[in-house]
């Protein structure tokens, strides 16, 4: 359901305007929507700390189906291959954010988690 909105945009913008950057301009817009939410709605509305709301990044995603369709030029293989590179950049794109959850933890009172 995430490559949807890019893929539609994109879609457009390589038809009317031939422009490669349909993916990462929705993409953007949509970061920049979720930063929207989360500083009014959780922050300001809720007083629900904003450090505790990471958002998903795909904007290196966007850029990888972009480029895939740059090179190619088709519809085809941008959707076989770019569909498939969206999905694979997704999560080490995340690692950033990730990291300090996947060290190990130490409990006050009790044994090393990882």
């Amino acid at each position: 359901l995430l490559i949807t909105f890019p893929a539609a945009t994109q879609y457009f913008m390589w038809e009317k305007m031939r422009l490669p950057i349909g993916a990462t301009f929705c993409v953007m817009t949509l970061h920049f929507g979720q930063w929207m939410n989360r500083v009014f709605n959780f922050y300001y509305w809720a007083w629900f700390p904003a450090t505790f709301t990471a958002p998903g990044l795909m904007i290196p995603s966007a850029i990888f189906l972009d480029v895939t369709l740059m090179m190619t030029g088709s519809y085809m293989f941008t959707a076989l291959f770019g569909g498939m590179g969206w999905s694979l950049l997704f999560y080490p794109s995340n690692w950033t954010w990730l990291a300090p959850f996947h060290l190990a933890y130490k409990h006050p009172s009790g044994p090393l988690m990882s």
